[in-house]
């Protein structure tokens, strides 16, 4: 029996994950048409996609570069629709036109319409951590309320709901797990003494030795801030205590995470370290497809390491546990400064080392709310990035 064609709307389509997927799309177009492809400000990049893909709609930041992307596609005799802004975003994230929506957009920026998706019943494909970092409980009860499919994309998450019971809500406990073993790669600072940390610049932090990444998120594994962030969306995701998380590095990123049993079994699943695996894993669920990726081979790989990460050099991984311990809006105050804080590293107008002192600083400035509604999360977002900004000043002065 052939498999229905399955119609994706690619939220962030020129990122990396979002290039991935549509890579793994055009492996199978028997099996996939794209929607929608929305992106920033790469309009050039997403010319390119809707030349390649036709979508019906494409989704730009400005209208600037829609008027701009709709004139080239008109010449090109290509009748994509094209809009822009954020509200653009969540209508073509709820669209009925499309059943999957691959939520990759980095940042607080993917929330409002992965939420869209959510709420719309979709199978959303989440590659935006930030989603359920900023707005855990309301995203998991829009997937609930609706009926919706959510599938990990995150290759650790994606990992561990495979070494899962298919039902694993309600508790690991109840399920006979006693652990989520995430691991980190470390990224390409990990051997460096805190002194060697606050010489740091953007160009050794975004050259990760086994991911290619965007640079943002990049810098957040250099900084383990990313896992911490995962650890979080772990939390979420798999209904777990953060006690029941455990942060492994694993320089080899070839054990992408595990699940321990308590029987003593650790079940874990294992892949070269390329996003087109759990993508091609999401979009054909619960079947397997060809993702195009190399098989792993485990001659070559020869061994693999583990190591305890080092919370004293790297403390964003800290600063997010307690953040996810103290609920409420912490997590979104947590990711509003770091966004800011990375930013500002990026621009070469803070050090590496004081990324993690801005948050910190931030989370214990401001106050902390219960997370009741969606309005109070995006004020404390912006409460936070506003705060944010001060302290890149100060640390920014003191660096100079």
């Amino acid at each position: 029996m052939t498999a229905a064609v399955r119609c994706v709307t690619v939220l962030g389509s020129t990122g990396s994950v979002g290039t991935s997927t549509l890579d793994v799309i055009a492996h199978h177009p028997e099996r996939y048409r794209v929607h929608a492809l929305t992106a920033h400000t790469s309009r050039e990049a997403l010319l390119a996609q809707c030349l390649v893909h036709r979508p019906e709609v494409a989704v730009l930041a400005c209208e600037t570069d829609a008027a701009w992307l709709r004139g080239e596609l008109q010449a090109a005799g290509v009748t994509t629709g094209v809009a822009a802004g954020a509200e653009a975003l969540c209508e073509v994230a709820r669209d009925g036109a499309a059943d999957t929506v691959m939520a990759a957009i980095v940042g607080g920026a993917g929330l409002l319409p992965a939420l869209a998706a959510a709420r719309a019943g979709k199978r959303v494909l989440l590659a935006n951590k930030e989603a359920l970092v900023m707005s855990g409980a309301l995203f998991m009860d829009a997937v609930a309320a609706s009926g919706a499919t959510l599938l990990p994309i995150d290759s650790e998450h994606n990992a561990i709901y495979q070494c899962l019971p298919a039902k694993h809500r309600g508790g690991l406990s109840r399920h006979g797990v006693s652990q989520l073993l995430l691991t980190a790669s470390g990224g390409p600072l990990r051997h460096l003494d805190s002194a060697a940390l606050e010489r740091v610049t953007p160009a050794e932090a975004c050259a990760h030795p086994n991911w290619s990444m965007g640079r943002k998120i990049s810098v957040d594994s250099a900084t383990l801030m990313n896992k911490g962030l995962e650890l979080i969306e772990a939390c979420w995701l798999f209904d777990a205590a953060p006690e029941q998380v455990q942060v492994v590095v694993h320089p080899q990123s070839v054990v992408h995470s595990m699940a321990a049993y308590n029987d003593g079994s650790v079940i874990a699943q294992m892949g070269n370290p390329d996003m087109r695996t759990p993508i091609a894993y999401g979009l054909a669920w619960p079947e397997r497809i060809d993702a195009g990726v190399k098989p792993l081979d485990l001659f070559q790989v020869a061994r693999l390491d583990f190591e305890r990460p080092d919370e004293a050099r790297f403390p964003c991984l800290r600063l997010a546990r307690e953040a996810m311990l103290a609920g409420g809006t912490a997590p979104a105050v947590l990711n509003a400064a770091n966004e800011v804080a990375v930013e500002a590293f990026l621009d070469h107008r803070l050090g590496f080392a004081a990324i993690a002192r801005v948050v910190e600083d931030v989370l214990e400035d401001q106050p902390m709310a219960k997370a009741l509604d969606l309005e109070t999360i995006i004020a404390a977002d912006r409460r936070a990035r506003a705060a944010a900004v001060q302290r890149v000043t100060h640390h920014g002065a003191l660096r100079r």
